[in-house]
């Protein structure tokens, strides 16, 4: 992978007086590698600093993700930025919520997302991989990433009762892919996942409606019914957050194309890890989607707000302060894993995995707390694709398949092109 400042390394001019200036402008340069840098710098303990104009603290490791995963210590709602809502999540979703509304809320995506459907979901992702990789075979190349979100769009929208043509299947994969893309970062990126939002509530907006009043048929038991139906304090949810919420389930499952096109990127580079997966052991598939998860960099880092005065490792942490944990410094940490910066599956293999160890998606439990209930159906997709891909007679041809840290969300940036005869 490459970025365009070496860990450790800084940013010219900058020293380590730089946590008294707003470093807004340096983690929009350095992505990635912003947090790892600073709390390098200050020896792994609590870095204070100022972001958007805030009073912040970065904090990191399994102890980290307990004092940050504690309701009494931190909520979300106040922390989350707006740009970041009014993109990834949507307004109103159950990640802006907190305490009592956040676990009725959460519930609700706790039947959707953690029951045995996910089995069925897997299953038809394998169907739409096949059936698309069987209209690869000839093409100049296929990109990957694209293929695969479409793969899963197609899926997810079965799976939750979502009536979609295939002619209008194209623009919502490439318009959840861009909600996911543009969170992070101002222009262009964001101004289109911008626009997809608005546009997908409202499609989703009327297919709720269209539920409800009849007009619209979907089974009893999918997710698109069961949002529809849903009620907080006797009244269903407005068709606007109902929407949301829905498409915090197509949204996130569709993001596994950013997996995807690490797996293939990890294939490429370290192709031992192949046969296993093509023979289906699927104690090394389980393995192997974990190392993708921890190596590969998605989310940098998540955000709280201190709802009291608070210490954490000797450090103050004054009510109001934003708290920052550090993702991607906490999957890298040689403190953690041995040997961190390399690609070892086997590393999981016989490993219980602690809930306060590895949190692409988030720490603690899913139950109870704010880590994502969806894990398991990324688990269970990643898990499926994989091994196809693997299975897949394909090449690559000559392209560009930097990581450039300084970008997020991080991907390979030919996206994975593939030559399927």
């Amino acid at each position: 992978m490459t970025q365009r400042r070496r860990f450790g390394g800084g940013v010219v001019g900058m020293h380590d007086r730089m946590t008294d200036l707003d470093q807004t402008l340096v983690a929009g340069i350095k992505g990635y590698a912003w947090l790892p840098d600073l709390r390098r710098r200050h020896h792994d303990r609590p870095v204070p600093l100022r972001v958007l104009g805030q009073r912040a603290v970065a904090i990191c490791g399994p102890e980290a993700v307990r004092f940050f995963y504690d309701e009494n210590h931190l909520e979300r709602h106040t922390a989350l930025p707006h740009p970041v809502v009014a993109t990834l999540f949507g307004k109103g979703a159950v990640h802006t919520l907190d305490g009592e509304a956040h676990r009725h809320r959460k519930a609700l995506f706790i039947a959707l997302l953690m029951n045995d459907g996910i089995d069925v979901l897997a299953k038809l992702v394998g169907e739409s991989f096949d059936e698309a990789a069987e209209s690869w075979r000839g093409r100049p190349r296929v990109t990957l990433f694209d293929e695969s979100a479409l793969v899963i769009a197609r899926a997810v929208t079965r799976w939750t009762g979502i009536p979609v043509t295939d002619d209008e299947l194209p623009k919502l994969a490439a318009d959840l892919v861009a909600m996911v893309d543009g969170f992070a970062t101002p222009g262009p990126r964001h101004w289109r996942a911008l626009a997809a939002r608005r546009r997908r509530e409202r499609w989703l907006g009327k297919k709720i409606e269209g539920v409800r009043s009849g007009d619209v048929i979907a089974p009893a038991d999918a997710a698109i019914t069961t949002i529809a139906h849903y009620r907080e304090d006797g009244e269903p949810l407005d068709p606007r957050t109902a929407a949301v919420e829905l498409l915090n389930i197509i949204r996130p499952a569709t993001a596994v194309a950013w997996f995807v096109a690490f797996s293939a990127h990890a294939l490429d580079r370290w192709p031992q890890h192949r046969r296993p997966l093509r023979d289906g052991d699927e104690e090394f598939t389980a393995a192997f989607v974990h190392e993708v998860r921890r190596f590969y960099p998605f989310a940098p880092f998540l955000g709280g707000r201190a709802v009291r005065d608070l210490f954490f490792h000797g450090e103050p942490i004054p009510a109001g302060t934003l708290v920052l944990l550090d993702v991607y410094g906490q999957h890298h940490d040689a403190g953690l894993w041995e040997e961190p910066y390399a690609f070892r599956p086997d590393r999981f293999l016989g490993r219980q995995i602690g809930d306060f160890d590895l949190i692409p998606q988030g720490g603690g439990d899913p139950r109870s707390g704010h880590r994502c209930p969806g894990e398991k159906i990324t688990i269970a997709v990643l898990g499926t694709l994989v091994q196809r891909l693997a299975r897949l007679d394909y090449y690559l041809p000559p392209q560009n398949t930097d990581i450039d840290l300084a970008r997020i969300p991080a991907l390979p940036r030919s996206r994975m092109q593939l030559v399927v005869p």
